[in-house]
């Protein structure tokens, strides 16, 4: 659908008193989107446009942006940043003022939609709940926004498998996108609606067939409204390839999901969960293909997440549910394969049916996932990390009461299920890895973060010295992973708050992080050299490339970059924070491993040693040249922050002034 939350709702009565040119705003986010330059270009854009909304104290535009936003990071699967996002937006429309009008209404849906897409169902029914009772006053019997709410209704529904309610609502939309539109047959919205009714009903016994006459539907739209250029087609392709995958057409299947491919490059790029997801069940698709050809063997049922998405929010995202609308099967799968896809698509194939046929009174109540210690829970393992640790198998985070219950029996039935998927398996598990340290199985919430990180829950905000002692690598190991369903969100709600550093304690570290930068790097490191002890400035530089990484994540926010892991992921994750949008001192990453080549020669190149210093002296200036460079950039990144006028660039004269925007007295905050 159109810009309907952002661009006709959210600013409203406010519109007038403005100081951001709104329409300018959605112009260039326009342009930024028909140039296909979004995932490098349109968070950084909305990010300014924020900033300029709140500088100036324009909450009306500020909310627009905010709408907007919400619908961009859930498109990108960013979900616990969104969240944050969804709570400031509610929290800025009840101080506006603006509960009972078309404004609210917008924000409620697109929080709700947020909410949802985040595994927050009960939250998410509460929002749509209220805004479908809203919409009655608000909103006429054919207005599209409607149509809009009841689409994405169905889809909490379908989360929860509650189908009937679902298609229900479906059908609702349906209706009323039929009667609104003057050209039923060329109606992008009509076409999604008609998507999401396909997969809906694959979920459904025995309606295969109809679900397959609503996605050629689907696609007969597209042609015939010359729709193939807009960024939705993506989607209603790659769910058009899942129904005839589900259907047995797999020669179509395959050929639709190339085509997908290619439309999801040309708008949201490569790198993108979405591009990976469908690139997976290509390679499903193609090997059940292969299996069928060779062995007669009739390809696996797959287990969906239904629906394409339309609601109130700019057209531009596409929808949640198909960055993670992953096809299942159980074959051979590529050598590459992640161990989180790994996990989740085991999770789809047993999990959720053990879940809904043994536990249907908890079901509710268990998280589902895969977070913790691992390269698979931070997405670096490749093939060299099959060798231990690595195996089907996913996490079940229960409430303390819960687990008294039930942990031990679903432990059972949890080690009972097929110990082979995918063509990986059994599960090979270190010593470190088993018994009360086991990385997969049954959980209770509080003892598995007590686990990682010595405590069940966040310390609270104002427990500065309790999050001191909190390392970075130990925070991200309790961050980290996906989160494959929490309808109940206790889990989520704790992992949350693992996230949330206080700020006078993100402040307190970049001031620390400022000092051993200054001391190891721009002091200890050419002395060092110049008293010919190459193994204590080689360890200068190990102290000022791990100060100068954990800054870059501390500069970049825990809320949004998580934090710094353990060691050996340290580069691995640098590298991947570089290439987010609007990442803040982007090129930190490939300067610090340059420096790490020089600083061998520099070290070890022949200064101070028999041979002389002549082979060393070159990459000794060179070291040192690097060093300040990344502290300009540094003191550069302060000054727009707002952290520091000071334009000294040795950085132990920076940390008064960071140190300056601490507002609690508390000594372990402070430097001495």
């Amino acid at each position: 659908m159109d810009h309907y939350s952002a661009r006709t709702n959210s600013s409203t009565d406010q519109h007038n008193s403005s100081t951001v040119d709104i329409d300018a705003f959605f112009a260039g986010l326009d342009a930024i989107f028909a140039a296909n330059a979004a995932p490098t270009q349109a968070e950084a854009f909305m990010l300014k446009t924020l900033h300029q909304a709140r500088s100036t104290h324009d909450a009306a535009s500020e909310l627009t942006v905010l709408n907007e936003l919400m619908g961009f990071l859930r498109s990108q699967g960013r979900h616990d940043d969104n969240t944050i996002i969804v709570h400031e937006s509610l929290a800025l429309a009840e101080r506006m003022g603006i509960v009972g009008t078309e404004a609210w209404l917008t924000t409620l849906i697109n929080a709700a939609t947020s909410l949802r897409a985040a595994g927050e169902f009960q939250e998410s029914e509460k929002l749509y709940q209220q805004a479908l009772e809203a919409s009655k006053s608000l909103l006429n019997s054919n207005d599209r926004r409607l149509a809009a709410l009841h689409n994405n209704l169905s889809m909490l529904y379908s989360s929860t498998q509650r189908y009937k309610e679902a298609e229900h609502h479906l059908l609702e939309a349906l209706n009323i996108l039929e009667r609104s539109s003057t050209n039923p047959e060329e109606d992008i919205d009509v076409a999604s609606t008609h998507t999401n009714l396909a997969l809906l009903l694959l979920n459904i016994s025995g309606r295969n067939h109809e679900a397959l006459h609503h996605a050629r539907e689907a696609m007969n739209i597209y042609h015939q409204g010359k729709l193939e250029e807009r960024a939705h087609y993506a989607a209603a392709l790659a769910s058009y390839a899942q129904v005839l995958f589900q259907t047995g057409h797999l020669s179509e299947a395959i050929d639709a999901y190339t085509h997908a491919l290619a439309v999801i490059e040309l708008h949201y790029g490569k790198d993108t969960e979405y591009y990976r997801s469908t690139t997976h069940n290509l390679e499903v698709a193609k090997s059940t293909l292969a299996s069928t050809a060779t062995r007669n063997v009739p390809s696996a049922p797959a287990t969906v997440n239904p629906h394409t998405e339309t609601d109130f929010r700019a057209h531009h995202a596409p929808s949640d549910e198909q960055t993670s609308n992953t096809v299942h099967a159980h074959t051979q799968s590529p050598d590459n394969i992640s161990g989180l896809q790994l996990s989740r698509a085991y999770w789809e194939q047993y999990g959720k049916a053990m879940l809904s046929e043994r536990y249907h009174d908890y079901v509710d109540r268990i998280a589902v996932g895969l977070v913790g210690h691992g390269s698979e829970c931070y997405g670096f393992d490749d093939q060299y990390s099959h060798d231990h640790d690595f195996g089907p198998g996913f996490c079940l985070w229960l409430t303390s009461e819960d687990f008294q219950v039930i942990g031990g029996q679903l432990q059972q039935d949890y080690d009972a299920l097929e110990q082979e998927f995918m063509g990986f398996g059994p599960r090979k598990s270190t010593i470190r890895a088993q018994g009360d340290s086991h990385r997969v199985g049954v959980f209770d919430i509080g003892e598995f973060f007590t686990s990682i990180t010595g405590y069940p829950k966040a310390p609270e905000q104002h427990e500065h010295s309790a999050w001191l002692m909190l390392d970075e690598a130990t925070l991200a190991a309790a961050t980290n992973g996906e989160i494959f369903a929490d309808p109940y969100g206790a889990f989520s709600r704790t992992r949350q708050g693992f996230k949330m550093m206080p700020e006078n304690v993100r402040l307190s570290l970049i001031s620390r992080r400022l000092g051993m930068i200054a001391q190891s790097g721009q002091y200890n490191f050419p002395r060092m050299i110049s008293r010919g002890d190459s193994s204590a400035a080689w360890l200068c530089i190990n102290e000022f490339v791990t100060a100068v990484s954990s800054l870059v994540f501390l500069i970049n926010t825990p809320i949004t970059s998580g934090y710094l892991p353990y060691y050996k992921w340290s580069f691995a994750a640098l590298r991947r924070l570089s290439k987010r949008m609007a990442s803040r001192l982007p090129q930190i990453a490939a300067e610090l491993e340059s420096i790490l080549r020089i600083a061998s020669a520099a070290c070890f190149g022949g200064h101070g040693t028999a041979e002389g210093d002549q082979g060393a002296r070159p990459a000794v200036t060179r070291v040192n040249a690097s060093i300040e460079d990344i502290c300009m950039a540094i003191v550069t990144e302060l000054h727009e922050q707002g952290l520091s006028n000071n334009a000294e660039s040795f950085l132990e004269w920076q940390r008064p002034y960071v140190e300056a925007h601490i507002s609690s007295d508390d000594p372990c905050l402070h430097s001495v």
